[in-house]
């Protein structure tokens, strides 16, 4: 069986700064982990190889840094890294990204499973994982808390919907996205961490793989931020006197003016 877990180098910290030019995040110089969501895929990744015998692939797309985060995947029992980085796919949207992470997939060739982290903390859309599938087009389950069985080309499994669970089974390959209720991940030993550092990351730039140049990057995302600001918090306080039938009558006028100022 061969698995490739799609994670994502996220910042470490809620002080980012934008890119006044591009409405982007400016990851360079900035403490970067591995996407939260990314640990619980990476984790089932390994459970799976354990039960069932895998070999797993950690593929993301990045930049040159993201290859410290790669090692950290391998630490964690990943096989092998996959780090697709170029200034032409920088800027990319959901849409773009998950174009480019299909090439990394066409790249790696055969494989029966694409495990995904439910979304990203940076972005919080929950859509590179389905979108993915859709590029790939093949089937895909989101939000699965539990893999129950694998057997004959079938994945049974279990996901959150809004009324509670599901059971399902689906054909592979495909792709499901995970939620944190699936597993408990693990920490990397000493012995994998000093091996994970002599690890050979595969870099993979826009000329080492087919792609249009016009559905990557900056240039095929359809979707662009136009701005970005820190919201600003106005908080008024008002302060009653009086006795409490005072402060209640008082109180009354000001929820009532409230109301109407808000018609």
């Amino acid at each position: 069986m061969k698995i490739v877990v799609c994670i994502k180098q996220v910042p470490g910290t809620n002080e980012v700064k934008m890119d006044p030019v591009t409405n982007t995040i400016i990851r360079n110089n900035v403490a970067a982990i591995i996407n939260p969501f990314d640990t619980y895929a990476i984790e089932e990744a390994v459970r799976i190889k354990e039960k069932y015998g895998a070999y797993i692939y950690a593929l993301s797309m990045g930049i040159p840094a993201a290859t410290e985060m790669l090692r950290e995947a391998i630490s964690l029992r990943v096989d092998k890294a996959i780090l697709l980085t170029d200034r032409k796919f920088a800027g990319a949207d959901t849409l773009a990204t998950s174009y480019t992470l299909s090439k990394g997939v066409e790249k790696i060739g055969d494989y029966d499973l694409i495990i995904c982290g439910k979304q990203a903390t940076d972005g919080d859309t929950a859509q590179v994982g389905p979108s993915l599938a859709k590029t790939l087009g093949i089937a895909y389950a989101t939000d699965v808390s539990k893999i129950i069985e694998i057997n004959n080309d079938f994945m049974h499994c279990m996901k959150i919907t809004d009324d509670g669970y599901e059971e399902i089974e689906i054909k592979l390959p495909a792709l499901i996205t995970v939620v944190k209720e699936i597993n408990m991940p693990r920490l990397p030993s000493i012995k994998s961490m000093k091996q994970a550092k002599k690890a050979a990351i595969e870099v993979v730039t826009f000329n080492d793989i087919t792609a249009d140049e016009n559905r990557i990057g900056l240039k095929g995302s359809p979707t662009q931020v136009v701005r970005t600001f820190v919201p600003v918090h106005e908080v008024n306080s008002v302060s009653i006197e009086g006795t409490a039938e005072e402060k209640a009558k008082k109180l009354a006028e000001i929820l009532v003016n409230i109301e109407f100022k808000g018609r």
